[in-house]
C-alpha cells in the first residue's frame, strides 16, 4: 500500500474534527490555550490542536493539500534512507515548531486560542517545493510554478500577520514553511545542490 502514513494522519485528522464539531468539551480540550499549558502542564495540546479545525472547509483544504503533496513528502524521505518513522515524525514535529513562535506570543494571553494541521501542512508543502520548484501548483484552479507560489505564500503571510485581524495563524504558517525547508537539507544536505540547480533549469513537466 502506498503512502500509509499519509492516509493515516488524514483520517485521524478528519475523525478526530468530525468529533470535536459535535462535541465542544472534546474540542475545548484539544485547542492550544496558552494557560491550559502554563498552569495545567497540558503539553499534548502543542500537538492535539493540530488535529481539530474550525470548520469543515477548514479540514478539507488542509486535508487535500496533505494528500496531493504529504505522498510525495513520504516517498522520498524512504528514498533519501529513512525508515518508517521519519515522516510521521516530520509531520508531528512540524505541529510542534510551527505553533512555538506564536505560543511563546501569546504565553500569557488567556484570550489567545489555536487549532489547525495548516503549520504542519505548509512544512510538507515547502518540502515538496523544495524539491520540485518548478512543479505546477494549482491555486483556485490556476496553475502556477511551485517556487512562485512560495514567494507569494511567503510575502502574502508576512503582510498578514503584521496586519493581523482575520484570526488566521500566520505565523504558524510561516513558521512550518522554514520548518519544511530546514528539515529536508538537515536530512539530505544535497537536497540544496538540487533546488539550485532546478532552479536555474526550469521545467514544467511535472
Amino acid at each position: 500500500m502506498q503512502s500509509p502514513i499519509t492516509f493515516v494522519l488524514i483520517a485521524v485528522t478528519a475523525v478526530v474534527s468530525w468529533l470535536a464539531f459535535n462535541n465542544r468539551k472534546l474540542a475545548d480540550r484539544l485547542i492550544l490555550w496558552p494557560p491550559a499549558i502554563d498552569r495545567h502542564r497540558q503539553y499534548d495540546r502543542l500537538l492535539t490542536y493540530g488535529f481539530i479545525h474550525a470548520d469543515f472547509s477548514h479540514l478539507l483544504f488542509n486535508m487535500i493539500t496533505l494528500f496531493f503533496f504529504g505522498r510525495y513528502i513520504e516517498a522520498r524521505m524512504l528514498q533519501f534512507g529513512g525508515n518508517m518513522l521519519v515522516y510521521p515524525l516530520f509531520y508531528l514535529s512540524a505541529l510542534v515548531v510551527s505553533i512555538l513562535p506564536t505560543y511563546l506570543k501569546n504565553q500569557k494571553n488567556p484570550n489567545y486560542l489555536s487549532l489547525g494541521a495548516s503549520g504542519a501542512v505548509s512544512a510538507v508543502l515547502f518540502a515538496f517545493i523544495l524539491l520540485e520548484p518548478w512543479a505546477l501548483i494549482f491555486v483556485f484552479f490556476v496553475p502556477m510554478p511551485a517556487i512562485l507560489y512560495a514567494v507569494a505564500y511567503v510575502a502574502y503571510s508576512i503582510w498578514m500577520d503584521r496586519r493581523g485581524g482575520d484570526r488566521i495563524n500566520h505565523s504558524a504558517h510561516l513558521a512550518g514553511a522554514a520548518y519544511g525547508v530546514m528539515f529536508m537539507l538537515i536530512m539530505k544536505p544535497e537536497v540544496l545542490g538540487h533546488f539550485l540547480h532546478a532552479l536555474t533549469n526550469p521545467s514544467f513537466a511535472r
